[in-house]
């Protein structure tokens, strides 16, 4: 598994365990068809976004122009959460990849509007990381 279809996982499982409290396990049964073992990203990625949940959520509400975090989309949510996680948390993967993947996953779950506010929102967030010395 590539970390794009990791990514795409790793979404799946966490909209459905926010959206419907479904317990960790069962969200990835859910999306995961085959008999082999969750790929380590897809685990890492939920373990990092679920442990940082509230520092990610105040990082993107920062960066939310005349919005508020209840407005934003389920799955735009969703999408934001992974994106600033792996900003913030995984140091192995440039900042440029981790919103290019998030803009991906917009065009596979959103809309063209929803690609340019992702894209907004987590252009917004990297430049705040880069001037602040952290990730590049």
């Amino acid at each position: 598994m590539n970390r794009r279809q990791a990514r795409k996982m790793a979404l799946q499982a966490l909209f459905q365990m926010t959206l419907s409290n479904t317990d960790r396990v069962t969200a990835l049964e859910a999306v995961h068809d085959s008999g082999d073992p969750t790929d380590p990203f897809v685990n890492h990625l939920l373990d990092q976004t679920l442990d940082h949940e509230k520092e990610i959520d105040r990082l993107i509400s920062k960066h939310l122009q005349n919005w508020s975090l209840d407005r934003v989309g389920n799955i735009d949510k969703t999408i934001l959460r992974l994106a600033v996680c792996e900003i913030l948390y995984l140091d192995d993967i440039p900042v440029t990849v981790s919103v290019n993947e998030a803009v991906e996953l917009c065009k596979i779950y959103s809309d063209e509007q929803t690609r340019k506010f992702v894209n907004g929102v987590l252009s917004g967030i990297s430049k705040e990381i880069d001037a602040e010395g952290h990730k590049k």
